[in-house]
């Protein structure tokens, strides 16, 4: 099968990190979960119940956990590095699942776990999992 003729599904993205699978490589996410919840205070009154005071909406996460293998195509070092290299730039990125994004704007890496689970005896990583975590970037 040509290069042309190869089938390829974009899922999403989050900045230049491009989720798809194609017949040969699969780069995707697995177990997606969003958080959200409203800013409330809480005023107490002596001898009543406190009263709530909505302050606004907070701000979002969404959890999700990546398997790089490298029998897909992948290098998972290479893999674990490029979302390393996102964390520690602090950089505020576009969270896009299915052509439409999530949030309303952009999302930073707030946890980056990496369990490296298949490595052979010359260091090279064969399998590797990483679970990750968003937060919602307010300007």
């Amino acid at each position: 099968m040509s290069e042309a003729e190869t089938t390829n599904y974009t899922i999403g993205a989050f900045g230049p990190v491009i989720f798809k699978v194609s017949e040969d490589k699969v780069l995707t996410f697995q177990d997606l979960t969003r958080s959200s919840a409203g800013r409330w205070a809480q005023h107490d009154i002596l001898g009543k119940k406190p009263k709530k005071e909505w302050l606004g909406p907070g701000v979002d996460s969404v959890s999700f956990t990546m398997r790089f293998v490298s029998s897909l195509e992948l290098n998972p070092r290479t893999e674990l590095d490029r979302l390393t290299e996102l964390e520690r730039a602090g950089k505020a990125l576009p969270l896009v699942i299915g052509n439409k994004g999530l949030g309303t704007g952009l999302w930073v890496i707030t946890s980056l776990s990496q369990a490296w689970e298949q490595i052979d005896n010359k260091g090279y990583v064969y399998a590797a999992t990483v679970d990750i975590t968003l937060e919602e970037y307010v300007k």
